[in-house]
């Protein structure tokens, strides 16, 4: 297995092509010859209509599901052929991820959703990572909340707790899939600003799906897909 090294981009795909229903009259090739590089600390935007491709390669990159050919290496290391006690090894060790709906347990605290993923991992939270998550919650706004459950938050809130959650484990990657797609436009601003804050003060790479041309005009660089092929990768201009 090739090593990881500082220089080498965080991620690396090449060729990479998905289709569904191989083999039957119903097959349909989504993604067509990705070649994709992010490097370390980047805040990616990726734009393109319904239907282009977007929600598969997050999930590729997610390692949520598999590509059909083609080569993806994150931090260095080849994905592909991992079974998948290795890909849920590599989620964790590298990967946190924010979505449009923020799936909080609604019967957990704030506290207790932050710290799910170190309960998932080690069985139980230590007083230091407690701390940390609790840390974690005042960095994003919410310091005295820690005790609330998801129905005594706002929207806004519920998603600065996921986005507290997404980063819990120090992860150098976030997958972030229109995050503030379900939010008004005052708090769309305020976790988005928080992705921001969390990108320049931790060097948190993210990757960023959005149909908001302003917010991605905000975003270091911005990949357009369209028909399953990045058709813009350019520096975005902000505003």
């Amino acid at each position: 297995m090739e090593k990881a090294t500082s220089a080498s981009p965080l991620i690396a795909m090449q060729g990479v092509f998905k289709s569904y229903n191989l083999g039957l009259p119903s097959h349909t090739e989504v993604l067509h010859g990705i070649d994709l590089q992010v490097g370390r600390g980047e805040f990616v935007a990726l734009m393109g209509p319904s239907g282009s491709g977007k929600s598969t390669l997050l999930n590729i990159l997610g390692l949520l599901e598999p590509m059909t050919t083609g080569s993806y290496q994150l931090q260095g290391q080849e994905v592909r052929g991992l079974a998948d006690a290795g890909l849920t090894l590599r989620r964790r060790q590298t990967l946190g991820f924010v979505f449009q709906f923020h799936h909080l347990l609604p019967a957990f605290t704030a506290l207790e959703n932050v710290t799910l993923p170190l309960m998932m991992i080690h069985g139980s939270v230590s007083a230091a990572q407690r701390r940390h998550a609790l840390d974690l919650l005042a960095q994003v706004g919410l310091a005295g909340a820690e005790n609330k459950r998801p129905a005594e938050l706002s929207g806004g809130m519920q998603q600065r707790v996921a986005v507290a959650r997404a980063v819990v484990l120090d992860p150098p990657l976030v997958l972030a899939d229109e995050p503030t797609g379900n939010l008004d436009q005052a708090s769309s601003k305020e976790v988005f600003a928080l992705l921001r804050r969390l990108h320049a003060e931790q060097g948190t790479s993210f990757v960023l799906v959005t149909h908001d041309e302003h917010l991605a005009q905000r975003c270091d660089r911005l990949l357009e897909l369209v028909d399953g092929r990045i058709a813009r990768d350019v520096s975005a201009v902000r505003s």
